[in-house]
């Protein structure tokens, strides 16, 4: 969580955003790229990191090429409901991952699998998911809170170009996600003292994807290790890079409820629950354009505040 987004370094025919850092279509194509998987056995695959990367491999990156690797041992007509992830090791980007799928069971409704993924010969990530038939039964959700739209909202770019110097170092890489801040971001108001555990941005693919469901799931996998871990660093006033906070995901789960697009617009509302141990716990809720609860996500992070007496 910690690290920049794992996306492939842009050509100069790449369209710029106002602050001048890659975005699109074209970016979005990358990213669909490094979801890609390449089959190297039955149930064995093979997937990369960008060309430039940071220290370690982003998070959404390796959990949406594992699930990938789940999905394509599965039948296309059951979808995916839940997953269940352990970041194990920080994750190498010179070296490809390789994802090895287990098999759990096939049944007359669900389908489970389990993926562990690997480098220098140890785990480096373990992920669970269950695929599922569609069947009719009891139907509910709880409401979309009541949000600006997200047109009128400014882009990451417009956000960042008005606050010069004062954004993170992530804030430079290519950007697959469309993301608008409906809550000012940690890393604006870290300056005015804590702050709600609670962080709001509505997000979409920047571009059109392929209408391949699994695909979609993935994106969406991949765009929930974003903003995530906010909602608990806004509660304390800190962020990374900014103050002395070292931290990286722990686990992560997410429920899928309903279909959807993720080159459509949705709304990730996510909120802190207690932070303690030198963990924080982060809940999230996806809602689609039209107010439907499209997945839930829930995930501890490592938080760990660096005071000038312990350096």
């Amino acid at each position: 969580m910690t690290e920049a987004m794992g996306v492939p370094a842009t050509s100069d025919e790449v369209p710029l955003s106002v602050d001048g850092v890659p975005h699109g279509q074209p970016v979005l194509d990358r990213l669909v790229a490094l979801l890609d998987l390449e089959r190297i056995e039955e149930n064995i695959f093979r997937g990369v990191s960008p060309d430039r990367s940071p220290v370690r491999v982003f998070g959404g990156q390796v959990a949406g090429q594992a699930l990938v690797a789940a999905g394509r041992t599965v039948p296309a007509e059951r979808r995916v409901h839940s997953l269940h992830a352990y970041f194990i090791r920080p994750g190498d980007p010179s070296t490809p991952i390789v994802y090895e799928v287990d098999r759990i069971r096939d049944g007359r409704s669900f389908t489970t699998r389990r993926v562990v993924a690997i480098q220098h010969g140890r785990a480096i990530f373990s992920l669970s998911a269950s695929f599922q038939k569609a069947e009719a039964g009891m139907d509910h959700a709880q409401p979309m809170p009541g949000v600006p739209e997200p047109e009128s909202l400014p882009t990451f770019g417009e956000l960042t170009a008005s606050l010069g110097n004062k954004v993170p170092e992530f804030a430079h890489s290519p950007r697959p996600i469309d993301i608008r801040y409906v809550s000012a971001p940690p890393w604006v108001t870290r300056n005015q003292g804590p702050h709600e555990a609670r962080n709001q941005v509505w997000m979409r693919a920047d571009g059109k994807l392929p209408d391949d469901d699994l695909l979609h799931v993935c994106v969406l996998a991949y765009a929930s290790d974003m903003t995530l871990l906010d909602s608990v660093l806004a509660k304390h006033g800190v962020y990374w890079g900014t103050d002395k906070v070292l931290g990286a995901s722990l686990d992560h789960a997410m429920w899928f409820h309903r279909p959807f697009r993720a080159d459509e617009w949705f709304l990730y509302d996510c909120a802190s629950p207690s932070a303690s141990g030198a963990r924080g716990l982060a809940t999230g809720n996806f809602f689609a354009g039209d107010g439907s609860l499209i997945a839930t996500v829930v995930q501890e992070g490592l938080l760990r505040v660096i005071s000038d007496e312990t350096e």
